[in-house]
């Protein structure tokens, strides 16, 4: 590729590029001497799996990587003692080491589903933080004030609520900026949420005799739903680890207008290519359902594998398709306890029966199918798990049922 064509590579789908002149820098420095980037990202790993929205940026990762750079995966065994302080309204309760330990190990299960093992540094930020002594941390406390630190939103929103903030949530940036200079880091990346985190690292690095990174920011990627941030406590996720039908089944129920925000960050296609798409789409020659289960066909052989996929496909045609269920349904969480989960309740909450003995009579004319499968009991609960819920021929929508205790 040209400079031209790396950096277009590197920064498709990219928030912020700070500074996008010394990226390009970089990348002729390293074609002259031949020497790759270092480019880090961080991960404190706060909860066991990952799902898409994570991905995000380790796809960017994946795209330094292909371009032959060094991608360092940094687990933030040490700051995750301390808790993220990004968007909270309150401190953040820190992690115990057993559930670091844990959550770490499944992190470099999954990430690897996208990333070259074998080319991919994996590093803990403990290694350098936990050695720091008392007298190293009152040094690199005294390279930022105050004054900058309320300058990040979460903070300045708390101070002026009169919240508390915690002496020790000021050490999180600058420990994440550390790590960036015990990498000697060439580029850092995060979310659009972690800009303020980033931009210490770049601030203090010159400091240390060091070239200041480059900060390069993904978008927050919008859950199913198409409103919310891509969420497990919101139930519109979709999960690293799901089975191939169930990722495909998630990913053909987005609108058709986010599809293509999945395809720039979910995907290695370029733009051009994605354009292309989308302008044939627009003149009729590519249908949307196409290009809808082309993307499913995309994310799931990352995941899992091309026959993977294809099984998938083949399955979601045959369970649906065939059955003229429309494939953008609206999605519904029911979350509860299993009397919640009562099909005659659930008719009710979303609309397709006016009361629960409307719901009976319907569940007993055969007009409910669950999954393409007539249901003729009163008394059925939903399983735990994704499901299609149609009602006669024209109701249909999308259930993703979650048992929990009263």
């Amino acid at each position: 590729m040209t400079i031209d064509e790396q950096l277009a590579y590197l920064t498709k789908g990219c928030v912020d590029v700070i500074r996008r002149e010394e990226l390009r820098s970089k990348l002729e420095r390293t074609n002259r001497v031949r020497a790759p980037l270092v480019v880090k990202v961080g991960f404190d790993p706060t909860a066991p799996d990952l799902h898409l929205g994570h991905t995000v940026v380790i796809r960017k990762m994946k795209h330094f990587q292909d371009l032959g750079h060094t991608v360092v995966f940094l687990i933030g065994d040490f700051t995750g003692l301390i808790g993220d302080p990004t968007g909270r309204s309150k401190t953040r309760p820190p992690l115990s080491r057993e559930e670091i330990d844990r959550n770490a190990e499944t992190y470099k299960t999954q990430v690897f589903k996208l990333l070259d093992a074998d080319k991919t540094v994996v590093d803990f930020n403990s290694r350098w933080l936990s050695g720091l002594g008392s007298e190293g941390w009152i040094r690199l406390a005294a390279r930022y004030n105050v004054a900058q630190m309320l300058e990040r939103r979460d903070f300045r929103q708390r101070y002026d609520a009169g919240q508390p903030i915690a002496v020790h949530e000021f050490l999180y940036p600058l420990a994440q900026a550390y790590d960036s200079v015990a990498l000697n880091a060439d580029v850092e990346l995060g979310g659009t949420d972690q800009l303020f985190n980033l931009n210490v690292g770049r601030d203090i690095m010159p400091g240390y005799g060091l070239e200041a990174q480059v900060v390069m920011t993904t978008p927050l990627l919008l859950g199913l739903d198409g409103v919310e941030k891509m969420s497990k406590s919101l139930g519109n996720y979709v999960g690293v680890t799901d089975a191939p039908g169930e990722m495909f089944g998630k990913l053909m129920s987005i609108s058709d207008e986010l599809m293509w925000t999945y395809y720039e960050l979910l995907t290695d296609l370029s733009m051009h290519e994605i354009e292309g798409l989308r302008h044939r789409t627009a003149a009729g020659e590519y249908h949307p359902k196409q290009a809808k289960v082309d993307l499913a066909l995309h994310i799931v052989t990352d995941f899992h594998s091309a026959g993977a996929a294809r099984a998938a496909a083949g399955e979601f045609e045959r369970r649906f398709a065939r059955r003229e269920v429309p494939t953008n349904l609206d999605l519904v969480r029911i979350e509860g306890p299993a009397d919640d989960h009562l099909l005659r309740r659930v008719l009710v909450r979303v609309g397709a029966a006016t009361s629960m003995s409307d719901a009976t009579r319907k569940i007993e004319q055969r007009a409910v199918r669950v999954d393409g499968e007539p249901i003729t009991s009163p008394t059925y609960q939903l399983p735990p798990g994704e499901h299609v819920l149609q009602v006669g021929r024209r109701f249909a929508v999308r259930l993703h049922a979650i048992r929990s205790s009263a």
